[in-house]
């Protein structure tokens, strides 16, 4: 039996859950959110608890047991809590800014960045720190990995786009005196 399959998913009050044969959908205060379910994958509400169980044991069902069950949970999670990722730009002259429903990126290429922000997503920017938030974790981290995409944190000076926390390995230069 999967580990993580196996835990019960506590719903909290104001989510409400429904469940079709083929679709799982949660809604919360924050919004909305469905997946579609896995072929022998089932998910039965018990009380304030959701717990998903697998018909049979065949590989393929118990690959995708503990899957489901972090895809629900993570909705339960996005539609009262949200997600957020934080990114960090480093470099002289590197400045972002938010026009409207674009974010607008200056790091040190000859032209502007014009990233347009999917309606899901809110983007806070404060000073060189960028906040990503949403209630779809998979979203989040993706917008979050396409503006980390722009500028990667190099390994000499560590100029570019970074995950706050983030540790980047430096290397010294020609000299090979340490930086």
């Amino acid at each position: 039996m999967s580990r993580i399959g196996k835990l019960p998913i506590k719903v909290p009050a104001g989510v409400t859950i429904t469940i079709d044969d083929s679709l799982v959908q949660v809604t919360g205060p924050k919004g909305s959110l469905s997946q579609a379910m896995f072929p022998s994958i089932n998910i039965a509400q018990d009380g304030d608890q959701l717990l998903v169980t697998r018909e049979n044991e065949e590989r393929q069902s118990r690959s995708k047991h503990g899957l489901m069950r972090t895809l629900t949970s993570n909705m339960v999670v996005g539609v009262t809590e949200g997600f957020s990722k934080q990114l960090e730009v480093n470099g002289v002259g590197y400045r972002v800014a938010l026009t409207g429903n674009a974010l607008k990126l200056n790091l040190g290429f000859s032209h502007d960045i014009i990233y347009s922000i999917p309606p899901e997503i809110k983007i806070a920017v404060e000073q060189n720190i960028i906040t990503v938030t949403g209630i779809s974790k998979q979203q989040v981290g993706q917008v979050a990995a396409e503006i980390r995409e722009f500028k990667k944190p190099e390994p000499y000076k560590g100029k570019g786009i970074k995950y706050v926390g983030e540790h980047i390995i430096r290397k010294s230069g020609k000299s090979g005196k340490e930086a």
